[in-house]
């Protein structure tokens, strides 16, 4: 059997080494002529380093990670600690500890093992058809390739997702703004083991540990879609939307290096039960453009290349029928992620302010128990608990 996969991301990458373990033939087409990560930083939370894990990573991967030993949020004005609890309950509930990593280590990582020489960049597909026998792609170069199953990891502009589907998809803008990028460690910011979250005024910044000695930071500000804001106006901007916030908030922003720092416009898309159709598969955020705000985007893109290498190993049904059973086993569980963190999106960044004024003071009784219970049941839902 023979899989061509469309996109080198991180879904395209996991779906490539899981399916070469599996003893499939794998073609990976990616259309960039060189991957930059969107974002700086990731956190893979337990259910995600068990998927990894099982892709042979488990050394690696700790080589990259920061220690997360606790959580904390703090007040935006006096930085105050409204909450701090160990992460150990948690990584005794669910068997692993959560991993954050800069991306562009983890996608070195993830080509590293498939075989980056193996990956066909500067292929972006344009259009994809199949028949009885087999799939095939056509890319904007003129070239084409041809297998038994088509896999569409192309991210959340994905062109296959419509030949699946037969509608487009429009994403949809979630309300916020996140510039996010990594600097040194400095304590006098933030403890240099914890993933610290200052929040108020429906923004927050967080900070949380990486390999070699930096965090990854990020800001978060509701706004309007489409302001003419750059790397130029940059550290303005974060120091005017956190005027008189609490001085790590301040010191942070005068660290940050704007060439380096992302800004995005945070969107998702409304989830659907259609995820396969024929010998094309969907998956990661082709599948289920999610936001960040439970870091489960990554996560669950590991989850769905697990899932459909153990799907593929049936050989007593048709290719079809095989992806129908990833389907079945995945549609459920991402639509539960992305509405999670749709969810927690609103009430982070002040869509009702009276909810979000609730959460703060919620945060002030929180021993950590109502936090990581969210979180483990989040975790347990994967398909390696």
């Amino acid at each position: 059997m023979k899989a061509i996969i469309i996109g080198g991301g991180i879904g395209g990458a996991c779906a490539a080494i899981a399916l070469q373990r599996s003893g499939i033939s794998t073609e990976v087409y990616e259309a960039v002529k060189v991957i930059k990560p969107v974002g700086a930083a990731i956190s893979i939370w337990p259910n995600g380093v068990k998927c990894l894990n099982a892709l042979g990573m488990a050394a690696p991967l700790r080589a990259l990670a920061g220690n997360m030993a606790s959580m904390a949020y703090r007040d935006h004005l006096y930085g105050s600690e409204l909450t701090r609890f160990s992460m150990a309950p948690l990584v005794d509930a669910v068997g692993e500890r959560p991993c954050p990593v800069a991306r562009a280590e983890l996608q070195a990582m993830l080509l590293d093992t498939y075989g980056r020489e193996r990956v066909q960049f500067g292929k972006r597909v344009a259009r994809v058809a199949q028949d009885a026998h087999g799939v095939t792609a056509w890319f904007e170069d003129g070239s084409s390739a041809t297998g038994d199953l088509l896999i569409a990891a192309d991210g959340t502009h994905s062109v296959v997702r419509a030949e699946v589907l037969g509608y487009p998809t429009p994403r949809r803008y979630a309300g916020y703004v996140n510039w996010n990028g990594l600097v040194t460690i400095d304590e006098q910011i933030a403890p240099a083991d914890q993933w610290t979250t200052f929040v108020g005024e429906g923004k927050r910044v967080s900070l949380m540990p990486v390999s070699g000695n930096r965090f990854y930071f990020f800001f978060d500000v509701p706004l309007p879609k489409g302001l003419a804001e750059g790397r130029d106006s940059l550290r303005a901007d974060l120091s005017r939307y956190f005027s008189g916030w609490a001085e790590p908030v301040q010191r942070l922003i005068a660290q940050i290096d704007p060439n380096t720092t992302n800004r995005v416009e945070i969107h998702d898309i409304e989830p659907f039960s259609q995820l396969v159709s024929g010998r094309i598969a969907l998956l990661g955020d082709a599948a289920h453009s999610t936001t960040p705000d439970i870091g489960q985007g990554g996560c669950a893109a590991m989850e769905d290349a697990i899932v459909l290498a153990h799907c593929l190993q049936n050989q007593a049904a048709s290719v079809a029928q095989r992806l129908e059973h990833y389907q079945e086993q995945r549609v459920g569980r991402v639509k539960d992620l992305v509405l999670k963190a749709r969810k927690r999106c609103d009430i982070t960044h002040g869509k009702d302010p009276l909810q979000t004024q609730a959460w703060y003071q919620s945060l002030a009784r929180e021993t950590g128990e109502h936090v990581l219970a969210g979180m483990i049941e989040t975790i347990n839902g994967g398909p390696l608990n």
